[in-house]
C-alpha cells in the first residue's frame, strides 16, 4: 500500500516510491529506491518535505497522531490507480501542492507565473543537460545506455509544463549551436508533453510521450561529429550517414535493454511523413503511429526554430506558417492541436500591431489564440522606440490587435529574447 509520510518519518527498510517536490530539490538520480541509513540521512538533509512509500516493497509507517501517514488513495491525496497499477502511477501524484486542487491524472497544477517559470525552467535545462550528454557519451563508447537514469528528468519536464506550458518550451528554443544535441532532446520532451496534454492524453501516454522525446535523437551519438557539425552543405555520402540517426537509435536502446514500446518507436519513426516520402521505412498515414507522428511535428518545430551551425533559426511564427504549407509532411489534426499548444503567435514572436507599433509576444491568453499578452516597445509610424509596456490583448475593451507577425531581421533586431525573458 502506498502512504504519503513526513521526511522525519523515513526508516532503513522502507521502500521509497516517490520524494515530493521537485527533482531540483534532492540530490537522487532515481525515485524509487530502499532506504538504507546513508539515503535516509541523504532525504533528511535534503529539502524534501515529505515522501511516498510502498508498504508492499517495505517497511510500513505507522499513522501518528493527526495522521501525518496517510493511504495515497485517502482524501487527502486522491489516486485513480489500482492496487495493481500503484507503484507505476505513484510517481506521478501531487507533490507539494493540495492534492484537492489537482484535476485527475495531473501531477501538479498549473500554477506557475510565466516568469516564475522560466527561472525554474533555466535551471532545470542546466541540470538536464548533464544527464542527456552522459547518455550520448556512453552510447559514444559503446556501453548500455541508462535510461531509467533520465527518468526523474522526465518527471520534471512534465512538471515544468504542467505549471507553465509556455515557460520551459521557450526558453530552451533559445539554445546555442553548441548545445542544440542535448537542448534539442530536452526541448522536444517538453513539446511532446504539451501537445500531449493538448490532446488530451491520460497521463501515463503524456510521461511516455516526454521520454521518447528526450530519447529520440540517440541514434545522433553515433553519428560522426563534423557531420552533425558541418556549416555548409552535406554530401551524398554524410547525408547516407545522417539519414541513419533513427535505425541506430532504435539500435542503441534495444540493446540497452529498453522495452518501451513508444520510446522505440519514436526512435525509429519520428522522421517518417504522411505522404509516405520519409525516413527509414517510408511509412505513410496511418502506418506511422501516433506518438511517432507527434514526434515528427516536434522534433521539426525545435530544428528549424533554433540557431544550427548552418543557419539561424526561424521565428516562432513563421515556422508554423511554413510548416503549415509543407502538404503531405504531418498529420493535420496532431498539427493544429500542436498550434493550439503553442499559440498561434508563440511566447518571442515580432508582431506588428493595428496601431502601427512593433511588439514582442511574452505569453499566451488561455482559449484567445489570436489574443496573447505583448510588450510594446517600437512606433513605426514615429520610426522611434516607445516606453516599453505591457498590453493584454484579451483585456475586454483593448481596442488593438495583432495584424501579423513580422521578420526581426527586416527591422535590424537582434537579441529580440532579452525583450522577454524575466
Amino acid at each position: 500500500m502506498l502512504r504519503t509520510i513526513r521526511t522525519d518519518q523515513l526508516r532503513p527498510g522502507m521502500y521509497v516510491q516517490r520524494l515530493c517536490g521537485s527533482w531540483l530539490d534532492h540530490p537522487f538520480w532515481r525515485g524509487s529506491f530502499l532506504a538504507d541509513p546513508v539515503s535516509v540521512a541523504r532525504v533528511r538533509d535534503s529539502g524534501v518535505q515529505t515522501l511516498v512509500i510502498d508498504s508492499a516493497l517495505g517497511l510500513d509507517a505507522e499513522a501518528e497522531a493527526g495522521g501525518h501517514a496517510t493511504d495515497c488513495d485517502s482524501a487527502a491525496a486522491p489516486s485513480t490507480a489500482s492496487a495493481a497499477d500503484a507503484p507505476s502511477t505513484a510517481a506521478r501524484q501531487p507533490s507539494t501542492m493540495a492534492a484537492a486542487s489537482v484535476k485527475p491524472g495531473a501531477t501538479e497544477p498549473a500554477v506557475s507565473t510565466f516568469d516564475a517559470e522560466v527561472k525554474q525552467a533555466r535551471h532545470l535545462l542546466e541540470s538536464g543537460r548533464a544527464v542527456v550528454e552522459a547518455m550520448f557519451s556512453e552510447a559514444r563508447l559503446g556501453r548500455s545506455v541508462d535510461t531509467e537514469a533520465a527518468t526523474p528528468l522526465v518527471e520534471a519536464l512534465c512538471e515544468s509544463v504542467l505549471r507553465n506550458p509556455h515557460a520551459l518550451i521557450s526558453v530552451a528554443r533559445l539554445k546555442t549551436a553548441d548545445d542544440y544535441t542535448y537542448l534539442h532532446s530536452m526541448a522536444v520532451a517538453g513539446l511532446m508533453t504539451a501537445l500531449a496534454r493538448q490532446m488530451g492524453l491520460p497521463e501515463d501516454e503524456v510521461h511516455a510521450a516526454a521520454k521518447g522525446g528526450l530519447l529520440h535523437d540517440m541514434g545522433k551519438a553515433v553519428t560522426p561529429h563534423e557531420v552533425l557539425n558541418k556549416p555548409g552543405s552535406l554530401t551524398e555520402a554524410e547525408y547516407t550517414a545522417m539519414r541513419r540517426h533513427p535505425e541506430d537509435g532504435h539500435r542503441l536502446l534495444v540493446e540497452s535493454g529498453v522495452d518501451n514500446t513508444a520510446a522505440l518507436d519514436i526512435a525509429l519513426h519520428h522522421h517518417e511523413k504522411m505522404d509516405g516520402s520519409g525516413y527509414p521505412h517510408r511509412l505513410s498515414g496511418d502506418q506511422i503511429s501516433r506518438m511517432a507522428r507527434m514526434a515528427a511535428v516536434c522534433d521539426v518545430y525545435d530544428a528549424i526554430t533554433s540557431d544550427r551551425p548552418y543557419k539561424r533559426g526561424w521565428c516562432p511564427a513563421e515556422s508554423l506558417k511554413r510548416m503549415a504549407s509543407w502538404t503531405g509532411h504531418f498529420d493535420p489534426v496532431i498539427f493544429q492541436a500542436f498550434v493550439k499548444s503553442l499559440g498561434i503567435y508563440p511566447v518571442g514572436t515580432l508582431v506588428r500591431l493595428q496601431s502601427q507599433q512593433l511588439a514582442v509576444v511574452i505569453e499566451q491568453a488561455p482559449g484567445a489564440l489570436l489574443k496573447p499578452r505583448v510588450r510594446v516597445f517600437h512606433c513605426l509610424r514615429r520610426q522611434s522606440r516607445v516606453l516599453m509596456h505591457d498590453l493584454d490583448l484579451a483585456t475586454p475593451g483593448c481596442d488593438d490587435r495583432i495584424l501579423q507577425s513580422e521578420s526581426p531581421a527586416d527591422f535590424g533586431l537582434r537579441g529580440l529574447d532579452k525583450l522577454w525573458l524575466p
